[in-house]
């Protein structure tokens, strides 16, 4: 399950209200039903929907109503699960005691630090994936790899093309750019 598919769970209205039943202790359909204000046959629906989801086990008591209870693991398994494709989009970089994918998520700069000591590794992890050692590129080129870096964040590509010159990861004369 994606966080997409559990979004999708919870879209429908009624879905979330029986969810909510369950979660504060409804254990049949009927249960369901009365505590979330739905028709039997709502509750029936959206606990189905959320069994074939996984989010809900129980209910096999020959009339699909009784022992009905949230499957709690299965929120686990979608945490851990995110937690790994976060460490694999941003690796385990640290940053002076800061994780790197505090900064950059998706290939995307979402913050940059204020600190130098927290800023740099940021810095340089978008030199090593944008500029290549000894190619010289010129300055439209350069904005353009770092709007990309930019997009949607809260900084601008400009003041992250300062630092990476004022921290010499890149090097600038008459408007070509080199990485040392």
């Amino acid at each position: 399950m994606t966080p997409g598919d559990l979004a999708g769970l919870f879209a429908e209205p009624q879905r979330l209200r029986a969810f909510a039943a369950l979660v504060l202790g409804a254990g049949s359909v009927p249960e369901v039903a009365a505590s979330a204000g739905l028709s039997v046959r709502e509750a029936a629906v959206a606990v189905r929907r959320l069994r074939d989801g996984g989010l809900v086990v129980g209910g096999d008591g020959g009339d699909g109503n009784g022992g009905l209870r949230v499957e709690a693991g299965r929120f686990r398994e979608l945490a851990r699960a995110r937690g790994a494709e976060r460490s694999r989009e941003n690796g385990e970089a640290e940053a002076a005691g800061e994780p790197l994918h505090r900064s950059v998520r998706g290939g995307r700069i979402v913050h940059l630090p204020a600190r130098k000591g927290r800023r740099l590794p940021v810095l340089e992890h978008v030199v090593e994936r944008s500029f290549e050692t000894g190619r010289v590129y010129g300055e439209r080129e350069v904005d353009d790899r770092l709007r990309t870096w930019c997009e949607g964040g809260g900084t601008d590509h400009v003041t992250v093309r300062r630092y990476l010159i004022d921290e010499c990861l890149l090097r600038r004369e008459d408007g070509r750019y080199w990485r040392p």
